[in-house]
């Protein structure tokens, strides 16, 4: 399996690594994200909704689970931490095989939900300031999504 590394130097870089991916994704496409606290996943996030159009405030919800956001086609940010020990079902195919996009924080909480076809996305906290992200395509789909964005 293929994995591709990107580093950002700010939280700013970071943001435009996610921005600049939105570029790249089509409905239905589902990316999950795994990281320490602080590791920056939401900041990752509010740049991809920024590339996709979105212009309400991006947080994290983990409190709601799922937070929908319009834009040129829809973001599906989802937190799965607090389900660790639950299997109750919300649906998640449907978001999955939805018009949007969907982004899955702490998505090993629910691997045997996930479709099989993802990008997996794993970020180091390297300083304060610098973070590396590790793209692990599950599927030829991101396999060359991947490709065409380290190329770029």
């Amino acid at each position: 399996m293929n994995h591709f590394l990107l580093k950002t130097s700010s939280p700013e870089e970071t943001e435009q690594l996610g921005e600049k991916m939105a570029g790249y994704l089509n409905p239905g496409d589902v990316l999950t994200l795994e990281g320490d606290l602080g590791a920056g996943k939401t900041t990752f996030t509010k740049g991809l909704a920024k590339g996709l159009g979105i212009k309400r405030v991006v947080n994290s919800p983990t409190f709601t689970i799922i937070k929908e956001y319009d834009g040129r086609m829809p973001l599906y940010h989802m937190d799965v931490y607090r389900l660790e020990e639950s299997d109750e079902d919300l649906g998640f195919d449907e978001y999955f095989a939805g018009e949007g996009v969907t982004v899955v924080e702490w998505a090993s909480f629910i691997q045997d939900m996930l479709p099989e076809n993802y990008l997996s996305i794993r970020i180091t906290l390297l300083n304060d300031q610098k973070r590396s992200f590790e793209l692990i395509p599950h599927g030829k789909r991101y396999v060359q999504l991947c490709e065409e964005l380290v190329r770029k």
